[in-house]
């Protein structure tokens, strides 16, 4: 579904990406781990045409979208959940929900998928007339998850969701994940929590300095001795 080939980034004079390749496979749930800095969110910014690429190609569904604008990305089939939520604060939940939709014409289909929203957050349903800004941080990240599906995404990028909730709530985020990977959504994953997303992905690619330096199967690279002793605590 994507591929990502050779791709360089530059922030000034910092080499973000270093000849970054990967790609993410239809209905799949690949995960992005390293430490901070190591380039993770820089690949989703890319992705979604956030960042300028100096070199290198990002192909979705066998078209080149290096270079579109981000708008044209969503449009396209690809949508992004940013890391701290980044929820429109003075607006109400159901504002946001509607600002997902913002390139759809569909009316009456863009009532069915709040509706939908609501069915699978039940606490935004209840919220649906609060200000974004007056919900918990858990809530808010629900709402930038339903503000995201609401583009009708094939692929959905996940930066961070777990940052800063507490670990009852982390549990229940990650079973929205895989839910709506379920109901047949692709996802790219990335996550500081290298435990949950290993225990929830199909494949996985370890990042280092802009590189990736491992990849392979969740579950090969949650046994793997130095992705335990790294990133996993042990």
């Amino acid at each position: 579904m994507l591929t990502i080939d050779q791709l360089y980034v530059n922030y000034g004079a910092i080499k973000a990406l270093k000849s970054i390749s990967c790609r993410v496979d239809q209905g799949e749930i690949v995960a992005l781990i390293g430490a901070n800095g190591a380039g993770k969110t820089t690949i989703l910014n890319a992705i979604s045409g956030i960042v300028p690429i100096l070199s290198g190609t990002v192909t979705f569904l066998d078209e080149t979208i290096s270079g579109i604008p981000p708008h044209e990305i969503v449009k396209r089939g690809i949508s992004q959940v940013p890391e701290g939520r980044r929820v429109f604060a003075n607006m109400s939940v159901l504002e946001n929900l509607e600002m997902g939709a913002y390139t759809r014409t569909d009316n009456s289909a863009i009532l069915q998928d709040i509706d939908q929203v609501f069915v699978r957050f039940p606490r935004l349903a209840e919220r649906k007339k609060q200000l974004a800004k007056t919900l918990s941080g858990g809530e808010q990240q629900m709402l930038a998850m339903g503000r995201a599906l609401m583009s009708r995404p094939k692929l959905l990028l996940l930066d961070e969701p777990s940052m800063g909730l507490a670990p009852m709530l982390v549990a229940q985020i990650f079973a929205i994940i895989q839910e709506i990977n379920a109901s047949g959504t692709t996802i790219m994953l990335v996550e500081q929590n290298a435990n949950m997303a290993l225990s929830i992905a199909n494949r996985a690619y370890v990042l280092e300095t802009g590189e990736v330096v491992l990849q392979g199967a969740a579950r090969e690279l949650a046994a793997n001795p130095e992705v335990r002793k790294a990133y996993l605590g042990e």
